[in-house]
């Protein structure tokens, strides 16, 4: 991963698989079963976490560092719970779905960037 663009790329891919999965393994994500749907949702969802998530966490910084850092799950929730407000195909409708479908993207993402980082040695 070299440049700027291919790591959204990545974090686009990422989001998107994540999305998927977890929409798989649990019945309260629901999306349209229509091409594209689980694409789009993981463009908005690394948009946000790349604009929007940021700022998050500088404002609830002391609430993860006072958890030890288990506050991100919780921020990993909202923003999942953010682009299905933004994106109505995808519905997440309770915090607990949201909260395990942001473990389920990233548990993809260590994973993804697991097996980059391998190919690159």
């Amino acid at each position: 991963m070299r440049g700027p663009v291919s790591r959204f790329l990545v974090r686009w891919f990422v989001s998107s698989l994540g999305l998927w999965i977890a929409a798989g393994l649990f019945s309260n994500i629901t999306y349209e079963r229509e091409p594209g749907v689980i694409t789009i949702a993981g463009l908005i969802l690394a948009l946000v976490n790349t604009v929007i998530k940021p700022i998050v966490v500088i404002l609830s910084l002391p609430a993860i560092l006072f958890s030890l850092g288990l506050f991100m799950i919780v921020v990993n929730g909202l923003m999942v719970l953010l682009v299905s407000w933004l994106y109505e195909p995808l519905q997440v409708s309770s915090f607990t779905s949201a909260i395990l479908a942001g473990m389920v993207i990233g548990l993809v993402n260590y994973l993804v960037t697991t097996i980059l980082d391998d190919r690159k040695r």
